[in-house]
């Protein structure tokens, strides 16, 4: 093996540029606590879905903030808007219901653990470098 080499060159090649960018949209749209909550918010109601209306006491935002992050969630495919008279109505995109829950159930059972067994940090409260082998 050449010296100047620190190990084999792997198989994986990893996500594509196109798969990077895709992905970061579509986390990007989550990365926001009103949204997280908002989604919460929207899974909860199950098939029956929730009105906008519905929405603003328990996320404590006024009636625009909200229309703005439910866009941004339609936007990324994690709800779907039905218009039923004057108010929108929102549920969760079929397709996106296993990523939802998935992604709702860890970090409920993440932020449980963590109060029992907290991510290791430093003094600084910042993850600890790697321990070199």
């Amino acid at each position: 093996m050449d010296a100047d080499i620190c190990c084999a060159p792997g198989q994986s090649t990893g996500l594509s540029s196109e798969a990077a960018i895709d992905l970061a949209g579509v986390l990007k749209a989550l990365a926001d606590p009103v949204r997280l909550r908002l989604l919460s918010l929207v899974a909860d109601a199950a098939e029956t879905g929730l009105c906008a209306c519905d929405l603003t006491d328990p996320l404590e935002r006024s009636q625009a903030t909200v229309s703005h992050h439910t866009s941004v969630l339609v936007a990324a495919g994690f709800i779907e808007r039905e218009q039923r008279g004057k108010w929108a109505w929102f549920r969760l995109a079929p397709w996106r219901r296993g990523f939802v829950r998935a992604v709702l159930e860890d970090t409920a059972l993440r932020t449980a653990t963590e109060v029992d067994h907290p991510a290791p940090t430093d003094e600084r409260g910042r993850w600890p470098a790697p321990q070199s082998v």
